[in-house]
């Protein structure tokens, strides 16, 4: 699989879609010959993006004078926030060399992430029957929508590590009222308060710290649960604009 490292880079949303990578998978599959798995790691700018259904009634806003830019894009799933301080996990994945069932795979990529914020966090997650996504009680961490075309599946997920929160209140997210989006570092600072734990204050505070632990493992999970071997490779220039995060 091959592994395009950006996890500390802002990429604008619509510079990175996959668009042109999946071109080139389908394009090896036509012609019998061997198509890796890559895996793209990056951050977004401020945007909400709504999937091919999503309805406008989910944002709480005037879509005509929005606080960010809003992208209709072809993922499924209802409308969602990215931003930095989010890590945004693209797998493209030829779904032959795995398993053909779009089920697995959303479970596969909940996996992955209940799995890393165990291992690099102890903090225990949990799915919801009937929902998409990951969840600690009633917040939710972390958002997946996928599209798959010819059992090529792409977009992904997105995990919550130090992310501000408040853009989250203007939109209804992936159209689930009644529950709140919550933060890998939200969560550490409540426990920290709740125990009276001051060996969490450096952790809690550094955003840095947080996004370079919530990758790694990120990578390593991955690779375990799809059982992939991962090789980084160099962003590929004419697909990628990007801006190194301070």
């Amino acid at each position: 699989c091959e592994y395009i490292d950006l996890h500390n880079v802002l990429v604008p949303y619509g510079e990175a879609w996959q668009k042109a990578i999946v071109k080139e998978k389908k394009s090896l599959i036509e012609r019998n010959k061997e198509c890796a798995d890559t895996l793209i790691m990056l951050q977004h700018p401020p945007v909400y993006t709504l999937g091919t259904g999503s309805s406008e009634e989910f944002l709480n806003f005037n879509v005509k004078d929005p606080p960010y830019d809003v992208i209709r894009t072809e993922r499924g799933g209802e409308v969602t926030y990215h931003g930095p301080g989010q890590l945004v996990m693209y797998p493209i994945i030829n779904l032959r060399n795995h398993d053909m069932d779009l089920h697995w795979y959303l479970r596969a990529l909940e996996e992955v992430v209940t799995r890393v914020l165990f291992s690099a966090f102890s903090i225990e997650a949990s799915r919801i029957q009937g929902f998409t996504g990951v969840w600690v009680g009633n917040q939710k961490l972390s958002a997946i929508g996928i599209r798959v075309s010819q059992w090529i599946a792409y977009h992904g997920l997105a995990l919550n590590v130090s992310v501000d929160l408040t853009p989250f209140q203007q939109i209804v997210p992936c159209g689930i009222r009644h529950r709140i989006v919550g933060s890998i570092k939200q969560l550490l600072r409540e426990f920290q308060a709740s125990h009276h734990d001051s060996s969490m204050d450096q952790l809690s505070a550094d955003d840095l710290l947080l996004i370079d632990m919530a990758q790694k493992s990120l990578v390593q999970e991955f690779s375990e649960v799809f059982q992939l071997k991962l090789e980084q490779v160099p962003s590929q220039h004419h697909i990628f604009t990007k801006r190194k995060i301070l």
